[in-house]
Order: structure tokens, then C-alpha cells, then sequence
């Protein structure tokens, strides 16, 4: 909703007072197509050219995150906690093997089935059932189970945030490629030398919308975007963070309470549930769990 209103502002603050002042919106109006062409082709030429189909795929998810905001909400906070509650309860009560079954079939495991969200994001899913697994090979030196979910928290945050860095280097080149299409006004100016002052003015006029619509696309919106795109993702990353702290600290001895109850730290604050609602929240788990 912000980001709505934060682009209706930025056209009609802009381009307002540039009527207010006096300007003629038609010069711009008769520019924008082609010094569009040369400035948004350039720009699209240059993103194809500079980056990897798996980042140019992912921009299109990251542009919608930019509207749609954190994929993870406050409910969603306390079922995972109650889904890590669950599963380290039940490999400290019921041992490895009975925890088995759930980390091998996470799809058919009446645990991870509960929390229907949380299955649909196979990062997540691996990522606790993969350090898990590495517990129940007798992995149980916790620094060394936190260095290696560190490393794959770090690669997984890395790729997710391809397409902002990339969206902030297109930002970067834009106002250059708006000098390029008013570059290719000017020389279009000068051959046309011999034109009375009134053409020539207009033909100028129209040369340095290209300069304008660099500068005004990359501290506009390209810019912005990304900078929007990158605060979701690193908004996003703090779930995982959550299964990392849970899990180690289940590793050094923590009872299962005592576990989420550190994780509950690491929830961003508006979404942290308190400790009175993340209780609740256990204690509505059915026995069956």
C-alpha cells in the first residue's frame, strides 16, 4: 500500500510542480516514446547481458515482493516455533528413531502436515530436516552443526538476493544511458543546425528528457525497488535464522520449551509473539502431535 502511494506522490509532486512553475507537459509527452526506446531498451539490453537467467526469473518474484511485503507473518512466526517445538520434544522424549520417519517423509509426517505453509517452502523444509538428519548421525558437536547451517543460510540469503543487486546496478547505469539518448538528441540538434531558434529549442528540449528520465527512473523507482526488494529478503531470511537458533540450542541441552523460547528472541519485532502467546500457542498443539 505504501509503495502505491509513495509512486502516485512521486509522478504527481514531480511532474506538479513542473506545471506549476510553467513547463509545457507536451515536450515531455512528445520525447517520452522514443527517448523511452533508447533508455528502457538500453536498460533491459544491459540487465539481459549482465545477469544469469536464474536472477532475471527471480526479478519478476522479487518486483511482487516489493508490493506484497515479508512472505512471513506474525502466525506464521508461531507455527514455526510450534513445529520445532514439536519435533525436538519428540527426539528428546522419544528418541532418534521415533524422529526418523518425519525427516525422511517430511510430506507424509503427521508433524510437518500441520503447518501446511510452512511445507510449501522447500528451503525451509530441507533445512530442518537436513540438520536433523546430521543429528541423528551423530553429529553433536554444536559448533560444528552451526557453522555448517550458517554456510547454507548464507548461500540460500545470497542467491535470494540476486535480483536486488541487480536491480540497484541497473539503477546505477540508468542516469548514464539517459546522457547516451541525450547524447543521440544533441547530435540530432546539430543537424539540424540551420533551423530557426524555435525548432532548435524544442529539439534540445526534447534531447534532455533523456537525461531526465535516467536520473528520474533510477533515484525514482529502479532504486527504490531494489532497495524495498533487498529489506524483504533480508525480513524473510530471519525465519531461517529461527530454525538455526532453535536447533542449536536443542543441541546444547535445552529442554524443548527453553529452545523456541530462544528462538522467540530472534523473531523481528513486529512480528514476535510475546512469551504469554507463544505458551498459547503450545499448549493448543492437540496430544495427538
Amino acid at each position: 500500500m505504501f509503495q502505491i502511494i509513495g509512486i502516485v506522490l512521486l509522478f504527481g509532486l514531480v511532474f506538479g510542480s513542473y506545471l506549476i512553475s510553467g513547463g509545457n507537459l507536451g515536450v515531455i509527452l512528445h520525447a517520452l516514446p522514443h527517448e523511452m526506446m533508447a533508455i528502457g531498451g538500453a536498460g533491459v539490453a544491459a540487465y539481459l547481458i549482465s545477469n544469469s537467467m536464474t536472477v532475471i526469473k527471480g526479478t519478476g518474484g522479487g518486483l511482487g515482493k516489493v508490493f506484497a511485503g515479508p512472505k512471513w507473518k506474525a502466525a506464521d512466526y508461531r507455527d514455526l516455533l510450534a513445529l520445532l517445538f514439536l519435533l525436538t520434544k519428540t527426539m528428546k522424549s522419544k528418541g532418534v528413531i521415533a524422529l526418523e520417519s518425519h525427516i525422511e517423509n517430511p510430506h507424509d509426517s503427521t508433524i510437518f502436515s500441520r503447518f501446511p505453509k510452512i511445507m510449501k517452502d522447500h528451503f525451509a523444509v530441507d533445512f530442518i530436516c537436513d540438520t536433523l538428519r546430521m543429528m541423528t548421525m551423530n553429529l553433536e558437536d554444536p559448533h560444528q552443526v552451526e557453522d555448517a547451517m550458517e554456510k547454507q543460510l548464507d548461500k540460500h540469503h545470497h542467491e535470494a538476493q540476486g535480483p536486488s543487486h541487480a536491480m540497484q546496478s541497473l539503477a546505477d547505469a540508468l542516469p548514464a544511458l539517459g546522457i547516451v539518448a541525450a547524447v543521440l538528441g544533441v547530435i540530432k540538434t546539430m543537424g539540424a543546425i540551420t533551423e530557426p531558434p524555435e525548432i532548435l529549442g524544442e529539439m534540445i528540449g526534447s534531447a534532455l528528457v533523456g537525461t531526465f528520465l535516467g536520473v528520474f527512473l533510477a533515484y525514482g523507482l529502479v532504486g527504490p525497488f531494489s532497495t524495498r526488494m533487498k529489506e524483504v529478503i533480508d525480513e524473510d531470511g530471519a525465519f531461517y535464522k529461527i530454525i538455526q537458533a532453535v536447533l542449536v540450542a536443542h543441541l546444547h541441552g535445552n529442554a524443548a520449551q527453553i529452545s523456541v523460547e530462544i528462538g522467540r528472541g530472534s523473531v523481528p519485532s513486529g512480528a514476535q509473539p510475546s512469551f504469554l502467546e507463544l505458551e498459547e500457542a503450545l499448549s493448543n498443539i492437540p496430544n495427538e502431535a
